[in-house]
């Protein structure tokens, strides 16, 4: 048991992705009280400054580990309740010290209390990646030398890589590609931010694609009634080709796509302008192949099938029966 005449040390652990001093209301009153608060790394952190700001004093305590402990365990062992800011890094060995003289015996005389201070929300971690990623361009030599057009043939890379963890269904994977397709997103917006012209960041590319989101759902976000997905699909073509104002259906579809996605996208829009028979096959055994994947590719559509996965899982059985027949021979 704690004993009572003694102080006590609250250690505050605050999220680097929230916005310094935004912190509970029990952190701010555990602030309050204390007879005095200490931190490492000087005055200039955010949060300290934002302590500060507030009309609280902070102590810098110089040193380590072992001195930031010693004036955190002297000061409560001499009756007075200390506070400690913990900075951005957690403060491992810290935490670590502080774990192990809790549980060791005989107990302190004093309490000793981890507070959290604030929390990560969803999608907090994309902060650090934004940190990170401004850190890589500033200091390393290879990411500094890139461009656009120099990592395109990456995102391309990791595109295909994402698919293939698709295909296998190794979610450890998937996650993992996903995350480096994410890499490219972030450091094409990071290369951005440098033209004076025409510059953007990636805040304007998330704030695009959420203005764009909200504007093609209004029967989530607005009054617009949609009780199928028929009705979202026909809302949202209706709401693209208004924002568009194309002047052929063909207009906005990617002609680097791979065949079979090309003529899936090529008779979607066709659908809309072209009675549903196909031309008819050609003389040359080229035109009739084409015109046999071609109308394939019509009747994926009509069963609601990606002819492109389509082919792609039959590649992979195969690929399944070649390795099977290859360990037998």
């Amino acid at each position: 048991m704690p004993d009572e005449s003694a102080g006590g040390i609250k250690v505050v652990l605050t999220s680097p992705r929230v916005a310094p001093g935004l912190l509970t209301r029990a952190t701010w009153q555990a602030l309050e009280s204390a007879d005095e608060i200490g931190a490492a790394g000087g005055p200039d952190r955010p949060d300290v400054q934002a302590v500060i700001g507030s009309g609280l004093a902070v102590t810098h305590v110089e040193g380590g580990v072992g001195e930031h402990w010693t004036w955190l365990s002297s000061a409560a062992e001499a009756g007075r309740d200390v506070a400690w800011l913990v900075g951005d890094d957690g403060e491992p060995g810290l935490l670590r010290v502080v774990a192990e003289q809790v549980a060791r015996d005989p107990r302190p005389t004093y309490g000793v209390e981890i507070q959290h201070g604030s929390y990560d929300v969803p999608g907090a971690r994309l902060i650090d990646l934004v940190r990170v990623m401004d850190r890589i361009r500033r200091d390393c030599p290879w990411t500094q030398q890139e461009t656009h057009e120099s990592l395109a043939k990456y995102l391309l890379e990791e595109t295909y890589e994402t698919l293939e963890a698709l295909d296998t269904g190794d979610r450890g994977h998937l996650r993992e590609e996903l995350g480096d397709l994410l890499l490219q997103v972030a450091l094409n917006s990071r290369i951005a931010e440098e033209d004076p012209d025409d510059g953007f960041t990636i805040d304007d590319v998330a704030g695009g694609i959420v203005e764009k989101l909200i504007r093609r759902h209004p029967h989530v976000f607005g009054t617009v009634d949609a009780t199928d997905v028929a009705a979202v699909e026909a809302n949202w073509e209706a709401i693209k080709a208004t924002e568009k104002q194309r002047s052929s259906v063909l207009e906005g579809i990617p002609l680097a796509l791979p065949a079979l996605a090309l003529a899936d996208k090529v008779l979607a829009r066709a659908a809309k302008v072209l009675p549903p028979d196909l031309p008819p096959a050609g003389r040359t055994d080229l035109d009739r192949i084409g015109h046999q994947l071609l109308t394939l590719a019509r009747e994926s559509r009509t069963l609601g099938i990606d002819p492109e996965q389509a082919l792609r899982l039959a590649i992979h059985q195969l690929t399944g029966e070649i390795r099977a027949a290859e360990k037998n021979t």
